[in-house]
């Protein structure tokens, strides 16, 4: 036999040693993974349509749920509904407003510009959504943020025929700032007390029926 032979085999025995060791760490890296990783990684059931019998409520913190989905799917709801700052734009007639005019309506708030195509695209769906729900518990409210000023802002609501939306402006633009809104268009859902139940950016059919669904459930 030869004299390497013993040598050779406490080698190979210590190789083994080594590699169960790696297989026991990893395994046990993967339990803490599994055990600790975030819930979003585990597969869910699949979610029930909703029943016809009334509307859903509105849910509490962002992510998905049945309300944000289809046209509205990149709506986030506010963990709480969020108190807003006091911003002031002007009507058609050139009088100061606020949010707080609107006090005791759910409010559809809707920040626009002549410059913005993807305004352009949705404004009659918004136009659509005031026709069909506005009553004296809900109402759009569309702000033009254009330095152009009022003349140039209704003239862009009537070469699309927009027929049932009010005219607001705030020629300043400081409503986006002080509402947090980086692009347009931006759309804030608010309740009958003046407070943000969530917001979405980019355009949507507003006059389709899953904006109506979550209308529906603010209004609840």
């Amino acid at each position: 036999m030869s004299t390497g032979a013993p040598g050779q085999s406490a080698r190979r025995k210590a190789i083994i040693a080594l590699g169960a060791a790696a297989m026991a760490a990893i395994a046990g890296f993967a339990a803490v993974y599994v055990t600790l990783g975030r819930p979003d990684n585990a597969v869910r059931p699949a979610k029930t349509a909703q029943s016809p019998a009334g509307p859903q409520a509105i849910p509490t913190g962002p992510g998905s749920n049945p309300l944000s989905q289809g046209e509205v799917a990149a709506f986030v709801f506010r963990k709480t509904p969020e108190v807003l700052p006091e911003v002031k734009f002007q009507d058609g007639a050139g009088r100061e407003r606020t949010l707080a005019d609107w006090r005791g309506k759910v409010v559809l708030l809707n920040l626009w510009a002549t410059w913005c195509l993807p305004c352009r695209t949705e404004m009659p769906a918004l136009d659509r959504l005031q026709k069909d729900m506005g009553s004296d518990k809900f109402e759009v409210v569309a702000v033009s943020v254009d330095r152009k000023g009022a003349a140039a802002s209704k003239k862009f609501l009537d070469e699309i025929k927009v027929e049932h939306l009010a005219l607001y402006v705030d020629a300043t633009t400081r409503i986006s700032a002080d509402l947090r809104v980086v692009g347009l268009p931006a759309t804030l859902l608010i309740d009958t007390e003046g407070r943000e139940i969530g917001r979405m950016f980019g355009p949507a059919e507003w006059d389709g029926e899953d904006a109506k669904r979550l209308i529906r459930a603010a209004l609840k």
